[in-house]
């Protein structure tokens, strides 16, 4: 098991093509099984999961984001597969809601000049009664030393 340092970038892409950025920067772990890549970060008050850890389970052409821990009733799992469409309820302290994704593709995990490795993910996002829209997740990860 690796420490690393986690950067995840929420980007939402506008009708005018524009992006808007959400962040969050922070500690967690790396660990190898059987061709995955397992990272793992305990979540804070910031993001409103205080308590919770999140994994990601990144492989060829699938990444799963799992959420667990005392600020959700149940687990939480998101997975995403290039060119699939996949159908789940996302747990909120309010209760779950019904979600769709439409995961267009998945590049990565891609070595940067700066020693640091990326995921990147596209989807569409649709939360039944609130929200639909298009979506890319940056996950990059790199060794803490």
């Amino acid at each position: 098991m690796k420490d690393i340092l986690l950067k995840l970038t929420g980007k939402t892409v506008k009708s005018r093509g524009t992006l808007e950025d959400v962040q969050l920067v922070t500690e967690g772990t790396l660990r190898l099984q059987g061709g995955a890549i397992l990272l793992s970060y305990e979540e804070s008050e910031i993001s409103g999961f205080e308590g919770c850890t999140t994994n990601l389970t990144i492989e060829k052409d699938r990444v799963s984001v799992r959420r667990s821990g005392d600020a959700v009733p149940l687990d939480s799992v998101m997975t995403f597969t290039k060119g699939r469409r996949q159908q789940t309820l996302y747990e909120t302290p309010f209760g779950p809601l019904p979600m769709e994704l439409r995961t267009y593709d998945i590049t990565g995990p891609t070595l940067q000049e700066d020693g640091s490795h990326v995921v990147s993910i596209d989807y569409d996002i649709s939360i039944k009664g609130i929200a639909d829209a298009r979506k890319i997740l940056d996950i990059e990860y790199r060794d803490r030393n």
